[in-house]
């Protein structure tokens, strides 16, 4: 690849984010409240087509597009930094250490995880609650009226605080993310050159590496994922004033024993559709920018 600015790097990161998260966005807030569902006393388990066909009905199909405005301002925050970060961590890494392998890829994918999850903690909190807030009773629901509303009231109403209410797992999750996303999407490009014969920077290697990344972050995540939108989306308990979720493992447990361990992983058709869709999609417009910038020079 031709040598890219530091700052086109980052600024295609983050585009390539928004163009990958507006084709996934539908099947994220239906994650989100297939996820969420499953806490609820009358929950009865159901395939994601029939959940689906059933939300539509009930909601309309664009209410699977509530809290868009809050998801790309999260890429923004999000993309931008897990993925600018990641290749500024590798390639400072390479130069000090002279080489560049899956430790070395790892290390920079665990450490720009977690950079960008603190980041964009509060555009991940208005997301959660404006994805899934028509879902419930009419007399609980907040109806934001767009993100700046919902990070508004969220600020006013409970506080700031709040916007990092589930930071740890959220932490923990991106941590992964890094590691397991962007850390082997960028080892997965060297594997299928060398034992697939598919040329790095090539549009079919990008292509096999952000499916095979893609799958590896949804099964690895989800649980995280799960912890992070019951600690994000609970209210203080009205008699006591006590959270029921305060802390990732304790969540995660609380979750497996009141529902049983594959409890954690509802709703992964559409989290996978979600997270594997959105890996190939913003790497694939992430190439095409830095194509476009570079004239297709590789």
């Amino acid at each position: 690849m031709a040598d890219i600015p530091t700052s086109v790097k980052f600024g295609t990161a983050g585009l390539g984010g928004i163009g990958g998260w507006i084709c996934v966005h539908p099947f994220n807030t239906l994650s989100v409240r297939m996820n969420l569902a499953s806490a609820q006393p009358n929950y009865v388990p159901t395939s994601f087509p029939k959940y689906c066909m059933q939300t539509i009905k009930e909601k309309g199909f664009m209410s699977a597009y509530d809290g868009l405005g809050a998801g790309c301002t999260r890429q923004i925050f999000y993309a931008t930094s897990r993925f600018g970060l990641f290749e500024t961590f590798r390639d400072k890494i390479h130069e000090i250490r002279g080489t560049l392998g899956p430790a070395e890829r790892a290390v920079a994918g665990l450490s720009s995880g977690a950079c960008a999850a603190i980041i964009s903690c509060p555009a991940e909190v208005s997301l959660v609650r404006m994805s899934n807030d028509s879902t419930m009773p009419k007399d609980q629901q907040r109806n934001y009226k767009s993100v700046v509303d919902a990070f508004t009231r969220i600020a006013k109403e409970d506080g700031v605080a709040t916007f990092w209410r589930g930071s740890v797992p959220f932490v923990q999750r991106a941590m992964l993310v890094g590691l397991v996303q962007v850390g082997t999407f960028d080892q997965n490009k060297v594997l299928f050159e060398t034992y697939g014969g598919i040329k790095r920077g090539t549009y079919g290697n990008v292509l096999c590496a952000s499916f095979a990344s893609g799958l590896m972050y949804s099964i690895v995540t989800l649980p995280f994922e799960t912890a992070k939108n019951r600690m994000a989306f609970q209210t203080p308990d009205p008699k006591t004033g006590k959270l029921a979720f305060t802390g990732t493992f304790q969540t995660i447990s609380a979750v497996a024993k009141q529902n049983g361990a594959l409890s954690l992983w509802n709703g992964f058709t559409p989290y996978y559709l979600r997270c594997g869709g959105h890996t190939v999609t913003m790497f694939i417009f992430v190439e095409l920018l830095r194509d476009a910038y570079t004239g297709g020079k590789k």
